[in-house]
């Protein structure tokens, strides 16, 4: 995902706890990913899982992360997190200005 200088995006940013039940999460996680895909302005996916989970999405509009968040699958999906896997998250949506990189494999 390569911006030009006038380009900017968002990043929803998913931290979480998860509770000792795991059951279903993975498959639900991949479904959701696989859902997010063809959701209208979605940009792309990272995730990284310790202690603390981390899934950063990212959108073209705030209005794409709102259809996201009402999206019937999705709200499913949260209500699960609420009542089963999760024993703490917090989301934060922020504006992306500008990116850079670095990448020794090219």
């Amino acid at each position: 995902m390569e911006l030009t200088e006038d380009q900017s995006y968002y990043a929803v940013i998913f931290t979480s706890i998860q509770t000792e039940n795991t059951s279903g999460y993975a498959e639900m996680a991949s479904k959701m990913e696989t859902l997010a895909q063809e959701q209208p302005g979605y940009l792309g996916m990272e995730h990284a899982r310790s202690e603390l989970g981390i899934t950063i999405s990212y959108w073209k509009t705030e209005a794409a992360i709102a259809g996201w968040k009402n999206q019937v699958d999705h709200l499913v999906a949260q209500q699960t997190g609420k009542d089963k896997w999760y024993s703490k998250y917090s989301v934060r949506v922020c504006k992306v200005e500008r990116e850079y990189h670095f990448n020794t494999e090219n």
